[in-house]
């Protein structure tokens, strides 16, 4: 028997500002309205090769490295090039940095919002 879907997870509205960089704006079908920048997104990919490299930092984040004398390189903000809708569940993005295997379910989008009350609701529940 198939899960039901929670239909506050469900869009409305889609608009994703490739050209302006503006990020991600939702609107959820209990009226939610939600917008996530590019950096932000990029940083929570949701593909396998980016959880693997969060799990590696978070494995060396409690062994405490020794300081690098090296400094960090820059790197140039996470932006959107394109993005792509996959079926009627998610949209991908390809970003900047040539990364464009991560699919953002619009369930993991629900889910990972920024603002309190869906980091109440949605995240509390998972952890």
């Amino acid at each position: 028997m198939p899960i039901p879907i929670d239909q506050r997870k469900k869009p409305t509205a889609v608009k994703v500002h490739v050209k302006t960089g503006a990020g991600v704006d939702i609107t959820w079908a209990d009226g939610h309205e939600s917008h996530f920048d590019f950096p932000y997104l990029r940083d929570n990919c949701p593909c396998a090769t980016c959880n693997d490299e969060r799990g590696k930092k978070q494995t060396f984040a409690g062994s405490n490295p020794a300081p690098s004398a090296v400094l960090p390189m820059f790197k140039p903000k996470p932006r959107a090039q394109s993005a792509t809708q996959v079926g009627n569940y998610a949209i991908q993005i390809n970003f900047n940095d040539g990364h464009s295997t991560g699919i953002f379910s619009y369930d993991y989008l629900r889910s990972m919002c920024p603002c309190a009350d869906c980091a109440r609701e949605f995240r509390s529940a998972t952890t």
